[in-house]
């Protein structure tokens, strides 16, 4: 539960993106293109050069898409800001070649800077998501039965074997994982809403 929810791609939406549908590609444009351009704008780039760049990365996501494995537990956005990050690098070093204007190694400094604060970006964007699911587990272990909670917290979080989960509880194996199925199915909609805009 540590990737970010809202960046997650359902798996038949995943599918349509691969089977070329326009109405996926146009929620993706819509849902991300302001993203990578955010990220483009925030690694210096003039805006023209963002917004080339931004296309750089929908071609290149347009390529791999066929290829890419479903994964609902990665972030696709941050399958994106790889894409976009090697296609600004890959800009930078093209400007860093003689005679193309860029000079003494002033990319390879933006880069390793960039890499720092994203770096930074990164380890509070997982606080953030900490945070959530901490509040989430508060608000649903007070809303199911301590003994529905006890038995996701021993599988889900301590790794016991639903066998013995189910001897210390009292209950049987399958009561062991519907009642951990439940409280996870509680705080996937809890951090959802909480990080909903």
């Amino acid at each position: 539960m540590t990737s970010s929810f809202r960046d997650r791609l359902s798996q038949s939406f995943f599918a349509r993106l691969k089977a070329n549908e326009a109405g996926a590609w146009a929620e993706l444009l819509k849902r991300f293109v302001p993203v990578i351009y955010q990220w483009c704008r925030a690694w210096h780039l003039q805006v023209a050069d963002a917004q080339d760049l931004t296309q750089n990365v929908l071609l290149k996501l347009a390529r791999r898409i066929r290829t890419l494995q479903y994964d609902p537990a990665k972030s696709f956005r941050a399958y994106l800001k790889t894409l976009a990050r090697y296609a600004w690098c890959d800009l930078l070093s093209e400007r860093e070649k003689p005679g193309a204007g860029g000079g003494s190694g002033s990319a390879l400094r933006q880069i390793e800077s960039e890499a720092a604060r994203d770096d930074l970006a990164s380890r509070l964007e997982d606080d953030y998501e900490q945070e959530l699911l901490r509040k989430a587990m508060e608000i649903v272990q007070s809303r199911v039965q301590p003994r529905t909670w006890e038995a996701f917290r021993l599988t889900a979080l301590e790794g016991l074997p639903g066998v013995e989960t189910a001897r210390r509880l009292g209950l049987s194996v399958a009561g062991v994982y519907k009642a951990r199925s439940r409280v996870q199915q509680l705080l996937r909609d809890e951090v959802a809403a909480a990080d909903s805009p």
